[in-house]
């Protein structure tokens, strides 16, 4: 298995950070398997959807929606709210998988592969890329 740690930077605001080109520089030299992606943080996950055309607001509003900043977490260190931010992840996971063919993403049309970060205490992430050969 080939493995990295790529750094992110996602600012002071919760983002959806398009993380496919890097996924698919990683893979462009493999031929056929799985890419791991992973996220080791306890207040970031991992989405496929589409970006660009209002999908990633949509989603930071849907969360804002199911899961609200404001001061009813327990887990309440940090920025007000943040609670939430740990809730995050049962929501959605800190890693996907994605079959590679050829080198080649198999994601569809529309698909990115992202970074959902609703953490404004944390700008600096770190997201582990591995491909395991089929």
């Amino acid at each position: 298995m080939r493995s990295e740690t790529i750094a992110v930077r996602t600012g002071g605001r919760p983002t959806v950070h398009d993380l496919t080109g890097a996924c698919t520089r990683f893979v462009s030299s493999e031929s056929d398997g799985l890419l791991s992606v992973f996220v080791p943080h306890a207040t970031a996950g991992v989405a496929i959807l589409e970006t660009g055309a209002g999908s990633d607001a949509d989603l930071l509003d849907a969360i804002d929606t199911l899961l609200p900043r404001e001061d009813r977490w327990r887990h309440s260190h940090g920025s007000a709210g943040h609670g939430r931010d740990h809730v995050l992840p049962a929501f959605l996971a800190p890693s996907i998988t994605v079959p590679v063919l050829g080198g080649r993403l198999q994601l569809g049309t529309w698909q990115s592969v992202c970074l959902v970060d609703t953490n404004v205490d944390n700008a600096e992430r770190q997201v582990r890329l591995s491909f395991l050969p089929g």
